[in-house]
């Protein structure tokens, strides 16, 4: 690590950082425990966010993934070091990512080689606490996780901390230029970084981090579960009733009122509504309902296994009021069209679907996923669309696209594990 971090500008600003977070814990509670009105894990095992664990494991990896979609990233590369015969500690903050993981390796979880808590604040003592516990054999940071109280702790343990499958959106380097530069002091303090293409690494490269290397995106080598394919195919054509079929992946708050317009709009067509977040499920809800749309929501008519419970209800929409199930989701659809990218703050990922030969539709919105986005649409397996405007033509004529066309481009971006894997080990000789 550079021996100038933090510099002398990082270390005011964690003063202040620290007394910040001090002031606002009552606040932070508070929080968790809103939140957990509505997802009750959100205040259990509340000890872990101060650095208390009844067990732990002995010098795992530790795997930080914040959420839902940092943590599938995350799976694969797992299953990869658990086959190399490490042990894994993942963290997270959100229930989305902590259910993800719980869910994902069970099996693990019981035979003692993965274990799964929630991250420690952004207190000092409450990683020293962590790091004390745990002593990981190195950390990885899921995506663009920037964290001061955790690079700094990690730094002064020596515990090696590597940014893993990280991006460095354009937009997000274009602000720290014209900033007080305290993300670049901060990512000075990472002992190295796995991204996701070279674009990136010119991007951190630029702000002073050292020991980068391309490895490409994780999600390529997400294991797809097969159950939920053959639930979604055993269902399918009494919904769709052979009607051109799209899923609305991880729809965010500020696009319903585009996408629900859009079905309103349209005729002959089935639609699987997916909200980015649970808390949101009611809320959508009463949207499709107030729009006069034939709908069902999947708690309703679906069991735990995704068998239907009743009847195929006579519906247009498929409210996806469960989180975890994306494929399920996904193969109810021909197409999918990417939440987020009708909203500021950016697209989601574009890969589950094209791992199903789903050809996708994105909105304006991709500076979050600029890599692999711009490459699918290249390829002409990513329809990019200028504005709202354009949603309701693309949906009811939409592009060409074949498998093959799919599978070449899945093919050629597939093998981050491998890479991943590799570069670890040369980071840590370096």
């Amino acid at each position: 690590m550079p021996p100038n971090v933090p510099n002398l500008k990082l270390r005011l600003a964690l003063i202040g950082y620290s007394i910040l977070w001090w002031l606002l814990l009552p606040l932070a509670l508070l929080y968790l425990w809103r939140r957990g009105r509505k997802d009750p894990l959100y205040f259990q095992h509340l000890g872990e966010r101060f650095g208390r664990y009844p067990t732990t494991l002995n010098s795992p990896v530790w795997v930080h993934a914040v959420s839902l979609g940092e943590m599938r990233s995350a799976t694969p590369l797992i299953r990869g070091l658990l086959a190399q015969g490490e042990h894994v500690v993942t963290t997270h903050f959100t229930p989305a990512g902590r259910s993800e993981a719980l869910r994902e390796f069970a099996a693990e979880i019981a035979a003692g080689t993965v274990q799964v808590i929630w991250v420690p604040l952004e207190y000092g003592f409450a990683y020293r606490r962590f790091l004390s516990q745990f002593a990981p054999k190195y950390g990885l940071v899921m995506e663009i996780e920037i964290w001061p109280r955790m690079i700094m702790a990690c730094r002064k343990r020596g515990t090696p901390l590597f940014m893993c499958n990280a991006q460095y959106p354009k937009k997000s380097f274009e602000k720290d230029q014209q900033g007080l530069g305290l993300r670049a002091a901060l990512v000075g303090g990472f002992s190295g970084a796995f991204v996701k293409s070279a674009a990136h690494q010119d991007r951190f490269a630029t702000v002073g981090m050292k020991n980068i290397q391309v490895t490409g995106e994780l999600r390529f080598d997400q294991p797809i579960p097969q159950p939920q394919l053959d639930a979604a195919a055993a269902c399918r054509d009494a919904f769709t009733k052979g009607r051109p079929s799209f899923t609305l992946t991880s729809v965010v708050e500020g696009e319903d009122a585009i996408y629900i317009d859009m079905i309103r709009q349209t005729k002959g067509l089935f639609f699987t509504y997916v909200p980015r977040a649970p808390e949101r499920f009611d809320e959508v809800a009463e949207m499709l309902q107030a729009a006069g749309l034939r709908y069902a929501r999947r708690s309703e008519v679906f069991d735990d296994s995704l068998a239907l419970t009743t009847g195929t209800p006579e519906v247009d929409v498929l409210l996806g009021d469960s989180m975890g199930e994306m494929y399920f989701y996904l193969g109810l659809c021909d197409r999918a069209v990417i939440g987020g990218g009708f909203v500021p703050k950016g697209a989601h990922n574009v890969i589950e679907p094209l791992a199903l030969k789903k050809p996708v539709i994105v909105g304006p919105y991709i500076w979050t996923i600029a890599y692999p986005a711009a490459e699918a649409i290249a390829a002409g397996v990513c329809h990019k669309l200028q504005s709202a405007d354009e949603l309701l033509p693309a949906v009811q004529t939409p592009q060409n696209v074949s498998d093959s066309q799919i599978g070449t481009f899945y093919a050629a971006h597939s093998g981050g594990v491998a890479r991943t894997l590799a570069a670890i080990t040369k980071a840590l000789k370096a």
